[in-house]
């Protein structure tokens, strides 16, 4: 499968048209504002502590011993709030991806994005993706904590209001690097640089989401 195909007749098909018609009660109760925070389990919780300060910035709340959690816990933030994510000792190995497909951290400006690619690189993270996704149009970087969890890095989602429509496939500019993303954004995205040094010459082509 080609990651950066846009299936045109496949998206229309009765089934997805099914899913993408599907909407919540009017009655609801309760109304989700965001994820609130993700819990992993870890192989080595020293190690993977020392990848999510030194390398990605969060810092580190609060911690329970064997006595309170079995294998340990330790519970990091990235924003006000305790924790974004959580981790437990204790994993038989590196992580699958079998049901926990990638957890994605927002930024701010498009120029986080660029910095961060920069800064995993220069700690020796490689990079599984670069550029913009197709739908919700987000410019990413992608990666692998050491436990093998993918890590997303994203500037710049489509906003949708309760009732609108999200943004057509023939308007999605999937981009295989984040030069690419900004050379050619999707209408009504503006992707300029505060600094434009950022930029690096090369444009490839690739797979996207």
């Amino acid at each position: 499968m080609t990651r950066g195909l846009v299936d045109t007749d496949g998206l229309e098909r009765d089934d997805i048209a099914a899913l993408r018609a599907v909407t919540p009660p009017d009655d609801l109760p309760f109304t989700i504002g965001k994820i609130s925070h993700v819990v992993m389990k870890v192989a080595d919780i020293e190690r993977s502590v020392e990848f999510y300060t030194q390398i990605l910035g969060f810092r580190v709340s609060d911690a329970y011993p064997d006595s309170m959690m079995p294998n340990r816990m330790v519970f990091l933030r990235y924003n006000p709030d305790h924790h974004g994510i959580a981790i437990i000792g204790g994993a038989s190995g590196p992580a699958a991806g079998a049901e926990l497909h990638h957890v994605a951290y927002e930024v701010d400006t498009l120029d986080e994005v660029f910095r961060a690619r920069d800064h995993l690189e220069k700690h020796g993270v490689a990079l599984s993706f670069e550029g913009r996704r197709r739908a919700g149009q987000q410019i990413a970087v992608e990666f692998n904590d050491p436990d093998g969890h993918m890590v997303e890095i994203c500037w710049c989602m489509d906003q949708i209001e309760p009732h609108d429509k999200s943004r057509p496939p023939e308007d999605w500019r999937a981009a295989a690097t984040l030069e690419d993303a900004v050379r050619n954004p999707p209408p009504g995205q503006d992707v300029t640089l505060a600094d434009p040094s950022l930029l690096r010459n090369q444009i490839n082509s690739g797979d996207t989401l």
